[in-house]
């Protein structure tokens, strides 16, 4: 296989503005004959600057698949509801043997009570050996909801031994859960009520800033290559490209921060060493360091976690991710987005559906339509009962970010679309709220979305003696990502 060596250039902008000895031609510099050259001749000087790396800027995924919406605390919280019906994993036999009825429930560090009351009827189901046997629960030891030991009986079998485990004391790993109740003729109702549980998240937003400065001399100088800007704002002053340029990086700064933000952990070194960041206290100040939770971040967290995605070798490893969504929300529309290696992946998966057979061609994916099965790049396709959208993600594939390393362990996310309905405590009613959302600070005295101001004495701002122009960006926000269950990473 071929290997190419591509050129990356200069990813690194400067940090001083160098007008002339860096950004312009210079051809007098007094050293004969070469630098004199423009002092007898015109020379042929192309006005306008070559875009060899097309349009750098990265940002634009948080429009595609998420909101804004402004936020009046240092912490946002949201709800996310449990599953609704009553299952355990995880679980054992008190005493494997004969005559055995007793499961242990786990605890989870004793913040899980038992939700099984007795005349429930349960499925019990042992992973390892493969048996299944159903059976009714005839007493919960210590009152309901209290305990985690389930006296039950199975239907078809003397005892649970038929489960494969009873040869090993203390066996663990059963699942157990709920599917109905069994009740005799005259009898009252259940012994006690399942009360709806909830999860609660929360994330902080993070002030991001950034700044350009030039002195009024240099805001004059007018030079020989025409500048343009991805704005659109062109002329020959190369500070219009330098204040346009720092603009666009703050622009994608607020998205890549929102996509690679970490919390910080206790143990961690920022945490530890915060006071040694400008602005920041030691540990337990009034500023304290904390960062914001990021969309990677939360997927590894409280998602799912794909390693190793082949989608070359055929379907089979992306129909286990679709076994998986089937275990969480089933969410029918979801968006892809991948570096281009995994893309091609996709696009590899998606034509062998539609492969050649015995000399033949099947169109049977594109509704029998030969010129669409030639076109192999694929944007949109169903697979059971799911539709997937995907796109390359430029942010994974730029040479100054992601893309071009040899380790990068990022390929790509799958991100359901639509909106899930969560309580609104200033409205007091549930609302429909994206998956993804930023929600950013703002209140009657200051919106810090997206605060842009200048200082100094030069570019008409008179605010200080300084000569000089200072542009100054401003942002409070962080990424909601509500049901993550949801989500997927693709990782190398």
């Amino acid at each position: 296989m071929g290997q190419i060596a591509p050129v990356f250039g200069n990813i690194v902008p400067s940090q001083t503005q160098l007008p002339l000895a860096n950004n312009y031609l210079a051809f007098n510099t007094g050293a004969a004959p070469v630098n004199d050259f423009a002092q007898q001749y015109l020379p042929e000087v192309y006005e306008a600057e070559v875009e060899r790396y097309g349009n750098r800027t990265l940002s634009g995924f948080l429009k595609m698949v998420g909101a804004e919406m402004p936020m009046t605390s240092d912490q946002v919280i949201w709800s996310e509801q449990n599953r609704l019906h009553i299952s355990y994993t995880g679980c054992s036999l008190t005493g494997p043997g004969a005559g055995t009825f007793v499961f242990n429930l786990p605890t989870n560090a004793g913040t899980i009570q038992n939700a099984i009351a007795p005349n429930d009827t349960i499925v019990v189901m042992n992973p390892t050996t493969g048996v299944t046997l159903k059976g009714v629960v005839g007493a919960v030891a210590g009152g309901a909801g209290n305990t985690t030991d389930v006296t039950a009986y199975p239907f078809t079998a003397a005892n649970w031994d038929t489960l494969g485990i009873a040869a090993a004391a203390g066996a663990a790993g059963l699942k157990i859960f709920v599917y109905g109740s069994l009740f005799a003729k005259g009898t009252g109702s259940g012994a006690f009520s399942v009360q709806p549980q909830f999860t609660q998240f929360s994330n902080q937003p993070i002030i991001i800033k950034d700044r350009f400065e030039i002195n009024g001399s240099d805001m004059a100088q007018i030079g020989w290559v025409e500048v343009a800007t991805e704005d659109g704002t062109s002329g020959y002053l190369w500070y219009l490209k330098s204040e346009s340029e720092t603009r666009l990086r703050f622009d994608d700064y607020l998205e890549m921060a929102m996509v690679e933000g970490e919390l910080a952990a206790a143990g961690g070194g920022f945490v530890a060493q915060s006071a040694n960041v400008p602005g920041f206290t030691a540990a337990g100040g009034a500023a304290v360091a904390h960062g914001t939770e990021g969309l990677f971040a939360a997927i590894t967290a409280r998602g799912n976690v794909m390693s190793g995605f082949n989608g070359a070798t055929g379907i089979s490893d992306f129909d286990q991710i679709l076994k998986n969504l089937d275990t969480q929300g089933a969410i029918e529309e979801n968006m892809l987005f991948l570096n281009r290696d995994t893309d091609l992946e996709f696009d590899d998966m998606l034509s062998q559906i539609s492969a050649g057979q015995a000399g033949g061609t099947a169109y049977g994916l594109f509704e029998n339509s030969e010129d669409m099965a030639l076109n192999l790049g694929f944007s949109g396709f169903r697979r059971g009962s799911y539709d997937f959208y995907k796109t390359s993600w430029k942010y994974l594939n730029d040479a100054s970010t992601r893309g071009a390393v040899a380790v990068n362990n990022i390929d790509g996310v799958l991100i359901p679309a639509g909106t899930s309905t969560v309580y609104d405590q200033i409205l007091g009613t549930n609302i429909r709220r994206p998956f993804l959302h930023v929600r950013y600070r703002a209140s009657q005295g200051d919106d810090r979305r997206y605060k842009n101001w200048i200082t100094g004495t030069a570019g008409g701002a008179y605010t200080s003696e300084i000569d000089s122009m200072i542009v100054n960006w401003l942002s409070e926000r962080c990424l909601v990502t509500q049901a993550a269950n949801n989500f997927v990473l693709f990782q190398s």
